[in-house]
């Protein structure tokens, strides 16, 4: 077994990280406390909001994600992953302020979605996220149709991970999820990227009739995979 040390950009939201963490553990073939990977984690509930630095012009939180990944480079990580889709808008400042390799869960995720073999692609993301075009682009350089969220379903996801974030993931959260899951499903959408790690809490594959390509679990795998050697590090 490989013994590679994965740095874990953290605090967006905090229960998505933790949530993250979790799944990790649970995706590791251990049968004791040494079997398991190492992680160093910055939890840093205080970055500033992303969504106000895409959308409403807010402190952009670049400098604070920057010194976060340089901290943990020079603690020892082997590699860097962020289980927050809409920072990844600004990775760019995490690449230029490090050296080690960087798994993105934007990538990692396209491209088991764009692999299934669906042709229309859901995605259920922040306003900010989708404004970034993170995936819709992508999901539409790669000949596929994008299925979108309208503006009044953008805003009812925003007011559920807000609900979330503050620990709600009880069943009237579930469902509301579960609805606007289904509208995509309705448009047609013959997959669907949950593409926040807030929603993932509270919604799974069996809450949908089509594969449901979750953002915290791709990366998860992917973080065991490249940690016990059974994936390379991506390059740099």
């Amino acid at each position: 077994m490989s013994d590679l040390c994965a740095g874990v950009i953290g605090g967006m939201g905090p229960d998505a990280t933790v949530d993250f963490m979790a799944r990790v553990l649970a995706l590791t073939p251990a049968s004791g406390d040494q079997d398991h990977i190492r992680l160093l984690v910055d939890q840093n509930p205080k970055i500033p909001n992303r969504q106000r630095a895409i959308l409403g012009g807010g402190e952009s939180p670049a400098p604070t994600l920057a010194a976060m990944a340089a901290r943990l480079e020079a603690s020892g990580c082997d590699f860097l992953v962020m289980p927050c889709n809409t920072a990844h808008v600004f990775l760019d400042a995490i690449l230029a302020a490090t050296r080690i390799p960087f798994v993105s869960i934007i990538d990692v995720t396209l491209e088991r979605a764009l692999g299934s073999g669906a042709d229309r692609i859901g995605v259920l993301a922040s306003g900010a996220c989708i404004e970034a075009g993170v995936y819709q682009d992508a999901i539409a350089a790669a000949g596929k149709t994008p299925v979108l969220q309208t503006q009044s379903e953008l805003a009812d996801l925003t007011l559920l991970i807000a609900r979330i974030k503050t620990g709600d993931r009880g069943p009237g959260v579930r469902a509301e999820m579960q609805a606007l899951a289904k509208r995509l499903t309705e448009r047609r959408a013959e997959a669907l990227i949950l593409g926040c790690t807030e929603i993932p809490i509270v919604l799974d594959e069996t809450d949908a009739d089509v594969p449901l390509f979750s953002s915290s679990d791709i990366l998860a795998e992917t973080t065991v995979a490249i940690a016990v050697g059974n994936a390379p590090l991506p390059r740099r």
